[in-house]
């Protein structure tokens, strides 16, 4: 790959902690938290609590669009080869504790990586040459897409505001 390209590539990932993965089967690309580490970045997937990315741990390649942290705007999209991180490994050792520190809204943080082991899967996404689009490219296909309908609710009404005049904005 080129040095231009790859750099970019490592740069917008270690800035980023989001990226968007095209994978078959879906009406429209996933957003999925990541940590980046020597050259790949490193997605977990499955189990309760967990970030659902369907189809990706038996994927060989999957499409990774990668958006700039300033101005939000896609800044480049790539092909990356796809590689589950077995349970047990020397990089199983090496990763899941960057991983679990970089995991800030765990249900708990005590025996994750336990339940990582048994219930999910950590997959590596290492960049090939394959570059589908870089800064200046404009496809607007993924611009319009809705988000996806979640379960998701507010966990409870909006704080009040007590002893204190509201504002002419808030009226």
């Amino acid at each position: 790959m080129g040095d231009t390209r790859s750099a970019l590539i490592e740069e917008a990932l270690k800035k980023s902690g989001m990226l968007w993965l095209v994978l078959s089967g879906l009406p429209q690309p996933r957003a999925a938290w990541h940590v980046w580490h020597d050259g790949s970045a490193y997605v977990l997937t499955g189990g309760e609590g967990e970030q659902p990315l369907p189809g990706l741990p038996d994927a060989t390649s999957a499409k990774v669009m990668v958006r700039s942290k300033d101005k939000g705007g896609r800044l480049i999209t790539f092909t990356a080869a796809v590689e589950i991180v077995e349970p047990g490994t020397a990089l199983w050792d090496e990763i899941t504790p960057v991983m679990a520190k970089e995991r800030l809204n765990a249900r708990s943080h005590e025996g994750q990586i336990d339940t990582w082991a048994t219930d999910s899967w950590i997959v590596r996404l290492t960049p090939t040459e394959e570059v589908e689009e870089e800064p200046g490219d404009y496809d607007d296909s993924y611009a319009v897409v809705r988000p996806l309908p979640t379960p998701a609710t507010t966990a409870g009404s909006p704080p009040r505001l007590i002893g204190s005049r509201r504002r002419r904005a808030d009226r």
